[in-house]
């Protein structure tokens, strides 16, 4: 497995794959002081992510490889359907993978995704429209929310 890491605006990404897809990506709040070089295998996925936070990408095109249970792996590839800059509940999402008393696992599978930001289990909301659980604090799920939503807030001075 190769690793890289890029700065963003909410803290540190860390990218691992190999020539079969990336297989995971995190953020922490720790500082990376010196960034070791890009591998080949993972440049295309650094080069996306870093367009993602300037505005120019809203989607993602590179092999993706997670580990995880066949129902994990459907869950994350249902998140994969869910349009940028649009949600979608816990509910929804547990309706259109086939079993709407499945909500609790989608929601568990949600909270196990490997992939941040790719597979947007940022995207997921509760049935009331409120902000709830987000493995990389409900601050940075509110910033993507922002950051992804066609209506941005304009200020007044």
């Amino acid at each position: 497995m190769q690793y890289a890491y890029i700065k963003t605006p909410l803290g540190t990404a860390e990218i691992i794959g190999d020539e079969n897809g990336i297989s995971k990506i995190s953020i922490s709040d720790q500082a990376i002081e010196n960034v070791p070089e890009v591998p080949s295998v993972l440049q295309e996925a650094v080069s996306q992510l870093k367009d993602y936070f300037l505005g120019k990408r809203n989607d993602f095109t590179f092999q993706l490889n997670p580990t995880g249970t066949e129902f994990q792996k459907k869950v994350w590839f249902g998140l994969l359907e869910i349009p940028f800059g649009k949600t979608m509940s816990y509910q929804e999402l547990s309706i259109k993978l086939g079993d709407v008393k499945a909500i609790r696992a989608v929601a568990s599978a949600n909270g196990r995704n490997p992939l941040w930001i790719v597979v947007p289990c940022h995207r997921v909301i509760g049935s009331d429209g409120s902000l709830t659980g987000y493995a990389g604090g409900l601050w940075r799920k509110k910033w993507l929310l922002d950051h992804e939503n066609p209506f941005k807030q304009q200020t007044l001075f």
